[in-house]
């Protein structure tokens, strides 16, 4: 008999049902529509040995039989982890490093070359940027200091990517015992004030928490470079948007890539703006709608993964990525 996998519409993407091209063990997937009047929803759950959601709450029908809460993501800030089974494991799934990796490092780009800008009044035919008119020269990555705030995979990613540049990369971690070649410096997050002292990008890769929620307020803030930049690929709860808003503006800093925000569209809706604040109104900041990670890679790899949570469950082995064991 199989076991059965259920996904959740709420928070999984229909193409995880593609978990089934890695399988090696037995496994019955049903797509469920995380509807409350959905009478699917409460049957499916109360036989499922594994759910596939971002997000969990003391709401959702019970799950008498479930191993396994795996999440289609790496955050947890969504799930009630108090309120998941105690006969399941909680696990999460990475794999989105690689596709932030590369977005920091284009954005980083694009702002010492100024290549947006450059490339807008091209288009109308102005050569003003150019070697022959004797244009402004653009800047280099070369030589300029990167420090990221949470040294986990996707500060890893980053490290290794930016080495080639010549850039030196200095961390500040909770763990800063985990350093790598790749890192000029790592120190623990007490330190934090050196590292935006010293650096001209800022990049935040860490998780969401008690601990790190408004982390970066006006009195942070105001500690970075007035030319440094804040680069947002984590969170937006981490950053205090109004005081990184006025940052913008009157020149704290120099400017700003966000891509998590603070107010995010309803299900079924694309449109809505991500801030009280009118970032879009400011030319030192590039905005992107939490697409960092969202490469062509990043759902057969997780695909690929959570397959192999599931066949590790079936064959009785240790769970990978496990956020929360079994309390039962």
């Amino acid at each position: 008999m199989s076991n059965t996998f259920v996904l959740l519409s709420g928070t999984c993407h229909p193409e995880f049902m593609r978990v089934a091209d890695y399988l090696e063990t037995d496994w019955r997937l049903v797509f469920v529509e995380e509807q409350p009047d959905n009478p699917a929803l409460g049957l499916e759950l109360g036989q499922a040995d594994a759910v596939l959601s971002m997000a969990w709450s003391r709401t959702m029908p019970p799950t008498p039989r479930l191993k396994l809460l795996q999440l289609p993501g790496a955050g947890t800030d969504l799930v009630d982890l108090a309120a998941a089974p105690p006969t399941a494991a909680v696990c999460n799934v990475y794999e989105h490093e690689i596709g932030i990796a590369e977005y920091l490092v284009c954005t980083m780009l694009m702002w010492v070359t100024g290549i947006k800008a450059m490339e807008q009044r091209f288009r109308k035919d102005d050569w003003s940027d150019s070697l022959y008119a004797g244009g402004p020269v653009h800047g280099e990555l070369m030589g300029s200091t990167v420090g990221i705030v949470g040294y986990g995979r996707i500060g890893r990613a980053l490290a290794e990517r930016l080495r080639p540049f010549g850039t030196r990369i200095i961390a500040r971690t909770r763990s800063p015992e985990n350093g790598d070649d790749n890192l000029d410096e790592i120190g623990p997050m007490a330190d934090l004030t050196t590292l935006l002292a010293q650096s001209d990008f800022v990049v935040l890769s860490l998780p969401l928490n008690a601990e790190t929620e408004g982390l970066f307020d006006a009195a942070v803030l105001r500690q970075m470079k007035p030319t440094g930049v804040l680069i947002n690929v984590a969170r937006g709860g981490l950053v205090d948007q109004d005081d990184l808003y006025q940052a913008c503006r009157e020149g704290w800093i120099g400017g700003a890539v966000i891509d998590t925000w603070y107010d995010y569209p309803e299900k079924g809706s694309t449109i809505r703006r991500p801030s009280r604040q009118p970032f879009h109104e400011l030319d030192n900041v590039i905005m992107t709608p939490h697409s960092s990670g969202w490469s062509a890679g990043i759902l057969p790899r997780r695909c690929r993964a959570i397959a192999q949570n599931l066949d590790r469950l079936a064959l009785g082995r240790p769970l990978r990525n496990v956020v929360r064991p079994p309390w039962a």
